[in-house]
């Protein structure tokens, strides 16, 4: 300690900058040589113990291997990458499906169900549209439906038939179809017209061929669910396939079936007025079994008829 106070400054500047260049010099041997150690080949042998013979053999460096390590890491996960973002393999992990997955899935059963809705608009604003043209005396308009999601219009206009033309007569005229006397206009609305059961989407429509003799509505749970016309209800049973069901005898030789119901309010021989509540639709369920929907068969004379064309849904 008193040698060192007792030199100069120069000589302590001096001896400071010589201790940091030999501590430098020996970092940069002992890194050199470091480096030198990896890049030195190595042998690896393959040898045969019995034999003590030596089979194969290859020269590797340790810089060597860690490069090859690091490819193949890098090679490893782009191919991982890849795999996850351009191919469904994590859909096939059990328990992958994420909330984000389910709001998709959600998402798109919406606009299904608004391009439905918007269908089903369309077709009933044509509808009224050629109803009010007849009304007026005017020709109505032909729909084309081209192959596309949503239903479009095209305004091309429908020659009168022969056949149409006599039927306007008639319906102008003065006989007993013609539309300006109170009494026949009421006798057709009321041959025409029944009350709408429930409200709801068609998600299955008439199809004798696909062995469908009525028409699904997919309604919200417990709804309100109306006769359509008077009638006297002549049978209230239930089924696995269809739940509790309803069978009421209408006018006009009319019998309705209400089918997946999940609780009736009228029962067996009880008349009924039109638009009077007869039960609810299906509950919501917790368990994975899918909920069921309304449906409602029109059957005349013991055939079915397509409710459709009765009703306006």
């Amino acid at each position: 300690m008193q040698i060192w106070l007792s030199l100069s400054f120069d000589k302590k500047v001096n001896f400071l900058v010589h201790s940091f260049k030999q501590i430098f010099m020996r970092l940069f041997k002992s890194i050199t040589s470091w480096w030198q150690s990896m890049l030195r080949k190595r042998r690896l042998s393959y040898i045969n113990v019995s034999e003590n013979r030596e089979e194969w053999h290859i020269h590797l460096s340790p810089a060597a291997m860690l490069a090859a390590s690091v490819s193949f890491i890098v090679v490893l996960f782009i191919l991982i990458l890849s795999l996850v973002a351009y191919s469904p393999v994590l859909e096939m992990l059990p328990g992958f499906r994420t909330e984000a997955t389910r709001s998709r899935e959600s998402l798109m059963q919406n606009i299904i169900r608004l391009d439905s809705m918007e269908r089903v608009m369309n077709e009933m604003m044509t509808y009224n549209e050629n109803i009010a043209m007849i009304m007026a005396g005017k020709t109505p308009v032909a729909r084309t439906v081209i192959t596309s999601d949503s239903m479009r219009q095209s305004k091309i206009l429908v020659m009168p038939s022969v056949e149409d033309s006599l039927l306007r007569a008639q319906m102008e005229g003065e006989g007993p179809y013609n539309l300006q006397h109170d009494a026949a206009r009421r006798a057709v609305r009321e041959a025409i017209e029944l009350i709408t059961p429930v409200e709801g989407i068609i998600t299955e429509r008439f199809s004798i061929e696909e062995g469908r003799f009525g028409i699904s509505i997919a309604a919200q749970a417990a709804d309100r669910v109306t006769a359509i016309d008077d009638g006297t209800v002549i049978a209230s049973t239930w089924s696995p396939d269809h739940g509790q069901q309803l069978t009421i005898q209408h006018r006009n030789n009319l019998i309705a079936m209400y089918k997946n119901l999940s609780q009736p309010s009228v029962s067996v021989g009880q008349t009924v007025r039109a638009g009077e509540l007869i039960g609810y639709t299906a509950q919501e369920i917790s368990t994975a079994e899918e909920e069921k929907p309304f449906v409602l068969e029109l059957w005349s004379d013991g055939k079915p008829i397509d409710p459709e064309g009765y009703i306006v849904f």
